[in-house]
């Protein structure tokens, strides 16, 4: 490449990049001027503007007559100023409508743009480990006053009391021995009489 009186600028992989020359005071007159420049600029433009809106008003709306005119003729003054008032009303109603047709293509290609570049993946989603009464305080604020600790509101049940229930169970016995008891004339008359005791 140095052969043909160009040098290469890339540094190769392993030498380290030149630093900058320019000091630190140098860089900020630097900006410094820049800005103040743009500043210039920038009120130059907005004169320019100025004066240009207002060549434009003389142009399209010269300076009123109205001395020395009788009723008919303004009368007839104030018509043209009325048909110029629609048209430039109409001008203005196709002026917006134009650019908000232009908003919403614009807003359509970027849409397009970005399905194309496919740049917005959903990112995979993490299981995270969450109690109910975490989800509750997200969801209400501190409002919550109430605890979803479920295991703090299940029953405790003792050994004890598995051993009782199934001495229980063990007593009542096979439930058809019951219903063949029950079965036939005998076993309606116990029904009577036990209801009719209870009495």
């Amino acid at each position: 490449m140095s052969g043909d009186g160009y040098t290469s600028s890339i540094a190769p992989k392993g030498e380290a990049k030149p630093k900058c020359k320019i000091s630190a005071s140098r860089k900020l007159s630097l900006k410094i001027l820049l800005l103040t420049r743009a500043t210039e600029d920038l009120e130059a433009e907005k004169a320019a503007n100025k004066e240009e809106k207002v060549r434009y008003l003389r142009e399209k709306l010269p300076p009123l007559q109205l001395s020395g005119l009788n009723i008919d003729d303004l009368q007839k003054v104030c018509k043209e100023i009325h048909e110029k008032i629609h048209l430039v009303d109409e001008d203005r109603y196709d002026c917006e409508a134009k650019v908000l047709k232009n908003y919403r293509d614009i807003n359509e290609l970027k849409l397009k743009v970005q399905d194309l570049g496919g740049k917005f993946k959903k990112p995979a989603l993490r299981k995270v480990r969450v109690s109910a009464d975490e989800m509750l305080k997200a969801l209400f604020g501190s409002k919550t006053k109430g605890s979803m600790d479920l295991r703090a509101n299940l029953k405790s049940v003792k050994k004890e009391d598995i051993k009782q229930e199934k001495e229980l169970t063990m007593e009542v016995g096979d439930w058809r021995k019951n219903v063949e008891a029950m079965s036939g004339m005998q076993g309606r008359k116990k029904m009577f009489d036990t209801a009719g005791g209870a009495q």
